[in-house]
């Protein structure tokens, strides 16, 4: 029999997922070694305000508290048509994952200097999940070369271009 393959954190992977938020300098500020999915624990109001599409993961971060994996930071405003019951925007909410993939978090992050990092927040078969990356921070020669690198790659496909369509 063979195994099925592990789920990676995709949130392009269906067509029935709806994308809230992304976290667009994390790829420029950190290397991206391991992706993945989880859950996030909410209240009502929360969930009214992201079906909106209301939420901001800029300066978002994750931290693991006794065993526990916790999303920090995150701007989730609160809900207009909400009264009393409405949320802190900015209160911490706890990431749902399953124990196996918690420990090894905790492996990874004590032997490295790895962080836990959101990338994007979004709707799967109407659930919130968030896709959260296991990263290294990037050093400020690394970035420079990351960018050097993407514009002589644009260069290139440009140059292609032009010699496909026959100009000089």
């Amino acid at each position: 029999m063979a195994k099925k393959a592990a789920k990676k954190a995709d949130p392009s992977r269906s067509g029935n997922n709806k994308v809230i938020a992304t976290n667009r300098k994390a790829r420029h500020n950190y290397s991206i070694l391991e992706t993945f999915e989880a859950g996030i624990q909410l209240v009502g109001t929360e969930v009214k305000s992201l079906r909106e599409g209301h939420a901001s993961l800029t300066d978002a971060f994750a931290t693991i508290d006794d065993g526990e994996v916790w999303l920090r930071n995150v701007h989730i405003p609160e809900y207009h048509h909400g009264s009393w019951t409405n949320h802190p925007p900015r209160r911490n909410r706890k990431l749902l994952l399953h124990r196996r993939e918690i420990d090894r978090l905790i492996g990874r992050i004590r032997d490295g200097n790895l962080t836990l990092v959101p990338l994007s927040l979004y709707f799967s078969d109407g659930k919130v999940k968030v896709e959260l990356a296991l990263a290294r921070g990037k050093e400020a020669r690394d970035k420079r070369q990351d960018l050097a690198r993407r514009d002589a790659q644009r260069e290139i496909t440009r140059e292609l271009g032009r010699r496909a369509k026959g100009m000089p």
